[in-house]
């Protein structure tokens, strides 16, 4: 099963950072703490008490997905049923990944034709308990599902590049509004918000995020606005490369505004919103560059323009003609509303 056909499968309704890696049986910083022999099994429930607990709460509360699990555990096979008895009405679904039998790895049809009948029996029975298998070829495709999980997750998170010394078309007041009503409206729309807080961008968009959080929450939530300010000197611009890199890995999705600064009282495209526009399409971010803004953000409207197909794998006349929009003059709040529709169809295709 490749990475497409394993998307219809997997459902994540509520993205987030944190998930949490299970080992039962210890690990290899812990040598003497794993489950080797039948005594530790037999006494685990006693030992790991609190574990077991807390792992049954969170196969009642989250979903699951079982990497390199024969499911043989008696203590997780003892939850599992306790879990199907308890919560039949309103079960949580989960998923593991399994190689398919090959036939090519028995000696004649009549062990493989036993074994996958076998495989077939244990794969219906996993479904008792609401663990859907996702089947693989082979072990590699194992990456390329967990990156696209990754990938999944991150699309609800949305960096907001840019940086401003001017705002060319707009005034100062209508820039800032505009940058207010877009972090106001992706907060709305339940997206995640990071910012750099760049210069005269930054600022605008965590006012009209917090803004927004504060209505609805009464209080700042950081998996809804994540501020990372790049530290200063000398020493520390030596580092921004990294630091973009880890801001921009968090999220699935970047917009790019304006983007100019001040060089000899002479105002310039500002390379590092080009850095991070370049940062994201490496890390197949959905890039939006907003070309009205102009400066750095209009040479990035240009270049995806140039080639949207390739920025844009599946783009629909739809989305070509929002895009568009994205350098016209029209009024903020129509602005916002197109960068939000499109941001929704380009998560789609």
């Amino acid at each position: 099963m490749d990475v497409k056909s394993c998307n219809k499968h997997l459902s994540i309704t509520k993205p987030n950072r944190d998930s949490v890696i299970y080992k039962m049986h210890g690990d290899k910083n812990n040598p003497d703490e794993a489950i080797l022999i039948k005594d530790d099994y037999e006494s685990y429930y006693k030992k790991h008490k609190q574990f077991l607990t807390a792992l049954a709460g969170d196969l009642i509360s989250k979903t699951f997905l079982f990497v390199g699990f024969s499911f043989e555990d008696p203590n997780l096979d003892y939850i599992l049923s306790r879990i199907r008895v308890d919560y039949e009405e309103n079960p949580r679904q989960h998923y593991a990944i399994m190689k398919s039998i090959n036939k090519s790895d028995y000696d004649n049809v009549a062990e493989y034709e036993y074994a996958k009948r076998r495989n077939d029996f244990f794969l219906e029975d996993l479904k008792r308990y609401r663990i859907e298998a996702l089947m693989i070829e082979d072990f590699a495709e194992i990456t390329e599902i967990l990156q696209e999980i990754e990938r999944r997750i991150n699309l609800n998170n949305i960096f907001i590049s840019g940086s401003a010394e001017e705002y060319g078309q707009y005034s100062d007041k209508e820039a800032d509004e505009l940058i207010k009503l877009l972090s106001s409206r992706l907060i709305q729309e339940n997206y995640n918000i990071i910012s750099g807080f760049g210069v005269g961008v930054g600022s605008s968009v965590i006012a009209g995020a917090l803004e927004e959080i504060y209505i609805h929450n009464k209080r700042i939530n950081s998996d809804r606005l994540l501020l990372r300010p790049f530290p200063q000197g000398t020493e520390a611009k030596a580092l921004w490369q990294q630091y973009r890199e880890d801001m921009i890995s968090r999220a699935g999705i970047s917009i790019f505004m304006f983007g100019n600064k001040k060089v000899n009282d002479n105002i310039v495209p500002a390379n590092g919103v080009k850095t991070e526009f370049d940062i994201a399409v490496k890390a197949k971010n959905i890039v939006i560059p907003v070309g009205c803004t102009g400066y750095m953000a209009k040479k990035l409207w240009d270049e995806v323009n140039a080639n949207i197909s390739y920025y844009y794998e599946n783009a629909n006349d739809e989305i070509k003609d929002i895009f568009n929009s994205l350098d016209s003059n029209i009024p903020n709040e129509k602005l916002v509303t197109n960068i939000i529709r499109m941001i929704g169809l380009l998560r789609k295709s």
